[in-house]
């Protein structure tokens, strides 16, 4: 396919059809949370095997999505983004009828290659699409659908778990892939591939992905032998790809971006850092809620969306503003907030009351609101429009990174707490134990972000 100019496709289509993608997929992220107690029951899994049906979605996307931001850079940025609508919803359905917990994490795996093909594409897709003067507000209106998709989340995936089982959270994802598909073939005309004939980074791609899996599979496995192994292997891993990508042509990640462009550089540590230390929130409250307060899966869903509707809510009016003023200052003053609530949540007993869970959520729904699409429109708007594919793959690798960390440091926590050992009665101290620790932890890495955010330095 060739580049076409932008006014043959217009804009708001290219706002309208990567929106709907951007609802798609968290929803379907925050619908698994509510529904992994009610999975670990009919599946027997202990609480480390079951964190890896949250986990193994996120690392099949994180590992592959710098590489898919090569491709669509190279073969069209259209054409990855409804493939990747067409594995997400294939993989939804096999999800739908998975009769092992085995099966299960397999299939996550695989909705996760969709959603790398997603996220590579779609904000991308915007900011070559909207001239700079928009370009936050189009961000902020995409950033709120990712949050409409997680505020419906936790409440859909409640009641489906209640009243049509468990299976049906993905079931629920195949028609609206295929609107999506509808929609993007019959509406979308387009493509952008600015690196066309450009060639491909193999090697790259392997040592990138064989590095990340290293890394969760040694979290999982800690504090054992292995573990350390594989996370020691993973930090080789780390070296050898940033030596080889120094030295090769055309590379899957641009490592001169992060040494001459220092917006770009401390806007995506700033995002790694806070989806560390946010993404397993919801995941953790959902253990808490429903193990040691006795909520139902609609009861809980019903709490969790109190974060995700706030962040849906003001989003776009935090674009706007980082159109306005300097993203970093809106930037960091929602990474403090958010810092503030994840240490409220330190304070968790068996009787904390409902009413302190959601307004400490609401709470970090503004902080994150704030954060995410200025923090976005710094990253985009920091490069030159050549570099749109490999930003966007960049700040969509650093938040499924951020992600898999988040879980990584749950994961271990668990094994250091609790064991793997199924969630029961007489393991419920040392699980509020668990996750009152991965909160504190998740609290100081989002203060040391906020410095990180400060001293970014000027984007205008």
């Amino acid at each position: 396919m060739t580049k076409e100019t932008g006014g043959k496709t217009h804009k708001n289509t290219v706002l309208m059809v990567t929106t709907l993608s951007s609802f798609l997929t968290p929803m379907s992220l925050s619908t698994v949370n509510v529904a992994l107690p009610t999975i670990a029951q009919e599946f027997l899994m202990n609480a480390i095997t079951l964190s890896w049906v949250a986990t193994a979605y996120i690392l099949t996307a994180a590992a592959l999505l710098m590489p898919f931001g090569r491709i669509a850079d190279i073969y069209g940025r259209k054409r990855v983004f409804i493939w990747g609508t067409y594995v997400f919803t294939a993989a939804s359905f096999l999800l739908g009828i998975a009769w092992s917990g085995g099966l299960l994490i397999v299939f996550r795996a695989l909705q996760g290659v969709g959603s790398a093909m997603l996220f590579a594409t779609a904000m991308a897709m915007l900011s070559s699409a909207f001239p700079p003067g928009e370009r936050g507000k189009a961000l902020g209106i995409n950033v709120a659908a990712v949050y409409f998709g997680l505020s419906c989340g936790p409440l859909l995936g409640g009641v489906l778990t209640q009243h049509m089982g468990w299976r049906s959270i993905f079931l629920f994802n195949v028609p609206l892939g295929i609107v999506i598909i509808v929609f993007s073939l019959w509406k979308l005309r387009t493509e952008w591939a600015e690196s066309k004939g450009e060639p491909f980074d193999f090697v790259g791609s392997f040592i990138y992905c064989a590095m990340l899996v290293s890394l969760m599979c040694g979290f999982s496995m800690l504090p054992g032998t292995a573990g350390s192994l594989l996370i020691a292997a993973a930090i080789a891993g780390i070296c050898i790809f940033v030596a080889w990508e120094l030295r090769t042509s055309k590379p899957i990640l641009d490592i001169a971006l992060f040494r001459t462009n220092k917006v770009f550089t401390l806007s995506n540590i700033a995002a790694l850092i806070h989806y560390s230390a946010t993404f397993a929130v919801s995941f953790l409250l959902s253990l808490y809620l429903q193990h040691i307060k006795g909520l139902s899966p609609q009861a809980t869903g019903a709490v969790l969306i109190s974060q995700p509707l706030v962040q849906a809510a003001f989003s776009p009016i935090a674009g706007r503003a980082s159109d306005r003023m300097e993203p970093r200052i809106v930037a960091s003053t929602g990474m403090f907030i958010t810092a503030i609530g994840l240490f409220l949540l330190t304070f968790l007993e068996a009787g904390t009351g409902t009413w302190f869970i959601v307004s400490t959520l609401a709470l970090q729904g503004f902080g994150f609101a704030l954060f995410s699409s200025p923090n976005a429109n710094a990253i985009m708007s920091s490069v030159e429009n050549r570099h749109f594919g490999v930003a966007s793959s960049m700040l969509g690798t650093m938040r499924l990174l951020g992600q898999v960390f988040s879980m990584g440091i749950a994961m271990m926590a668990f094994a250091l707490y609790i064991g793997a050992v199924e969630i029961a009665p007489q393991h419920y101290l040392m699980l509020l134990k668990s996750i009152t620790a991965i909160f504190t932890i998740f609290g100081f890495l989002c203060i040391g972000g906020v410095f990180a955010s400060l001293t970014r330095g000027r984007l205008r």
